[in-house]
């Protein structure tokens, strides 16, 4: 069956105006109705707008997503028909590793000379953070993680290695390899690039650890629930790569991922120890369940250590981002004030809600030591601020590149909104693929 998607102004016969009352349908944003024409013979699709400010941009292409399963043709003058595109793709989305899709999903017909290869770009990378984030660390363990982005690389034709075990130590990761170490899966770090060596370099890091207990910093069993998501950022920085690598960025692409899992054995580490680093800095543990920026952190001085233009990084790192901002508005920080406005602008135009916070350096006294170079946490300032105290640890470690942003995100959907269905999430992604588009040029 193919139905036609009104998205212009016509004439429908009384009969249909006289269905979508019965129906209850009002045209309010988000909402769709399915009814027959019989000037035409066919079905019509009626979908609600709105001129309302607040109205999500997605909520359209999400309307659409719920019509039932059938053929779609769009109208030749669609209002912002991108986004219809992105909404529908994104609220499509379904995770099928273990079970089949339990309904059939439409599909749109689109207008002739329609170009999507941009949209597709940017839902292949967002899909691609989605399944990994859904997968469970049973099937997505230190290993998995990094044959991903192998596997990614050399796809596109890009080179790398893994580091793997005992060799992180010898290679000067030795606080990924303490955190990785308690697990019978051993931790990894994986290492790839992609792209001309003489353009701009574009590095990304994402935390990668597949599962945290805490530690001996034990959590409670409510907290593990949903500890698979805990390499959110090592997934969304790979759903990043996949766009920038399908749409040919003129950049020089490098991402590096910790892949650990942090377990408790008579290998783990412990509060108290003190830890030597890549950086050389001497760190000390208050609490093993703040491993994620200990790997971050060996990661980034490597990253430092080759002057990138710009120098992105990922977590899921602390809860009190989440207490400050909720699960659905991420914060970012930066020293630059430049790069920072940029980001804000891009986020608001493509629907990726993101907020500045603060690198505020008299906290820094809270994270200092009396037998090391610095405490990995707050141990001074009451436990508040933890997620700018997590960033000013991080900061520590790179001091050479040319730009360096820090994102705080949670990486998982709650409750369904339009693009956004509960489950595994890409936050910032999209709006740091426009920002590198616009900053070092889209071939497209």
């Amino acid at each position: 069956m193919t139905s036609d998607v009104t998205g212009e102004e016509r004439t429908l016969h009384q009969a249909v105006w006289d269905f979508c009352r019965l129906q209850g349908f009002e045209g309010k944003a988000g909402t769709a109705v399915l009814a027959n024409d019989p000037a035409t013979g066919s079905s019509v699709a009626l979908l609600g707008l709105s001129e309302e400010p607040n109205t999500d941009p997605f909520a359209i292409g999400a309307a659409l997503a719920r019509l039932p399963a059938a053929d779609y043709a769009l109208p030749d003058a669609v209002p912002d028909l991108p986004a219809l595109l992105l909404g529908f793709g994104l609220s499509s989305y379904r995770f099928t590793r273990y079970r089949p899709a339990q309904n059939r999903l439409p599909r749109l017909v689109l207008p002739s000379g329609t170009d999507t290869g941009r949209v597709a770009h940017i839902l292949a990378g967002v899909n691609l953070a989605r399944d990994l984030i859904n997968t469970p660390a049973n099937d997505l363990g230190p290993a998995e993680l990094a044959f991903a982005i192998r596997d990614l690389f050399e796809a596109h034709g890009g080179t790398g290695e893994i580091i793997e075990a005992g060799e992180l130590v010898e290679r000067g990761f030795p606080m990924v390899h303490t955190v990785g170490r308690a697990s019978s899966r051993p931790p990894r770090l994986a290492d790839y690039s992609w792209g001309d060596e003489a353009a701009p370099k574009v590095t990304l890091v994402g935390k990668g650890v597949v599962f945290d207990t805490g530690g001996l910093d034990i959590k409670p069993s409510n907290a593990m629930l949903l500890m698979k998501k805990d390499m959110g950022g090592a997934a969304n920085v790979l759903g990043l790569a996949a766009m920038i690598m399908a749409a040919k960025l003129p950049v020089r692409l490098r991402v590096v991922v910790p892949c650990v899992e942090n377990a408790v054995s008579g290998e783990a580490f412990r509060p108290g120890d003190v830890l030597r680093s890549r950086k050389g800095f001497t760190v000390e543990i208050g609490n093993t369940d703040a491993e994620g920026r200990l790997v971050l952190a060996d990661a980034l001085a490597l990253a430092d250590e080759e002057e990138p233009d710009l120098l992105i990084d990922m977590a899921t790192l602390t809860g009190a981002a989440r207490v400050a901002l909720g699960p659905d508005l991420p914060p970012f920080f930066t020293p630059d004030d430049d790069l920072a406005e940029d980001i804000a602008m891009m986020a608001d135009a493509a629907n990726d809600p993101l907020w500045r916070l603060p690198l505020w350096q008299p906290y820094m006294k809270y994270l200092e030591s009396r037998i090391a170079d610095i405490n990995h946490v707050n141990t001074a300032g009451a436990g508040f601020a933890g997620s700018i105290t997590a960033a000013l640890f991080l900061s520590r470690f790179v001091e050479k590149a040319g730009s360096w942003v820090h994102f705080d995100i949670y990486g998982w959907v709650p409750i369904d909104k339009p693009g956004r269905p509960v489950g595994g999430e890409a936050q910032g992604i999209r709006a740091l693929f426009d920002l590198i588009c616009d900053r070092y040029g889209d071939p497209a």
